[in-house]
């Protein structure tokens, strides 16, 4: 799992509190700590469950070029180790296009989607795929999205990426005039999203809402009430992230 700072980091892994139980019903190991280059891995946090897989979970820094290059480097080791990882979960707080995400709710992506990556025209933006090259969206497996909204009661949608934070009105019109089932902007999930595809490795984004996409109002942020949105949530996707393989 890949969050971008650490106050995420452990909103998520005390979702997963407690230690990791054997069969026998002893406790299992603490997770530890793992330097990377560009993140700290906490490995193997206490699954929910005696017997399920034990995930991971890396806090990689803002920003999508920081958070490819961090979960190319855990991927990479974890193959490299010959334990190549099934899943990769980017999580973490979001601004929400309110009223379909308010503050303090939780979405689940269907579409991980950049949404400034690409040129100004004199006709206005164009993606990068309109230019001739590259990707602009990746898509989680449709069978794990609809297991975690029924986890959570969380709606899913489109979760942008953006390398600069919507601070006005017009932008954010703009941005959902461009992406009509938008729910939600962040600044990681098509970063993690192209790592995890250059690793053939399918990913999911959970975000929790902290503010309004908008006019920035930094006093009208929640932060707070996401991060336990973000921890509640997980609370409820731990089995489901447990027990699910690709078909």
């Amino acid at each position: 799992m890949v969050t971008a700072v650490p106050a995420e980091r452990d909103a998520v892994a005390r979702a997963f509190a407690g230690p990791a139980s054997s069969s026998a019903g002893a406790p299992g190991p603490s997770p530890r700590e793992v330097r990377l280059p560009g993140g700290t891995l906490l490995h193997r946090l206490a699954p929910s469950a005696p017997g399920a897989p034990a995930a991971d979970l890396l806090a990689t820094g803002v920003g999508p070029a920081l958070a490819a290059a961090s979960t190319a480097t855990a991927l990479t080791a974890a193959a490299l180790e010959g334990a190549p990882y099934g899943l990769v979960v980017c999580a973490g707080i979001a601004g929400g296009f309110v009223p379909h995400a308010p503050v303090g709710s939780l979405v689940v992506a269907d579409e991980i989607t950049v949404a400034d990556l690409g040129a100004d025209t004199p006709d206005g933006f164009v993606p990068v795929t309109g230019l001739g090259f590259g990707t602009v969206t990746h898509r989680p497996p449709d069978a794990l999205v609809r297991a975690a909204t029924a986890a959570t009661g969380a709606p899913a949608g489109t979760v942008l990426t953006v390398s600069t934070v919507t601070g006005g009105a017009d932008r954010a019109a703009e941005l959902r005039a461009r992406h009509p089932r938008a729910l939600a902007e962040a600044m990681e999930g098509f970063g993690v999203a192209e790592a995890a595809a250059a690793h053939g490795v399918p990913v999911l984004e959970i975000r929790a809402v902290s503010n309004a996409v908008g006019p920035r109002d930094r006093a009208a942020w929640r932060i707070g009430d996401a991060l336990a949105a973000l921890t509640e949530g997980f609370g409820k996707l731990a089995p489901v992230l447990e027990s699910w393989k690709e078909a």
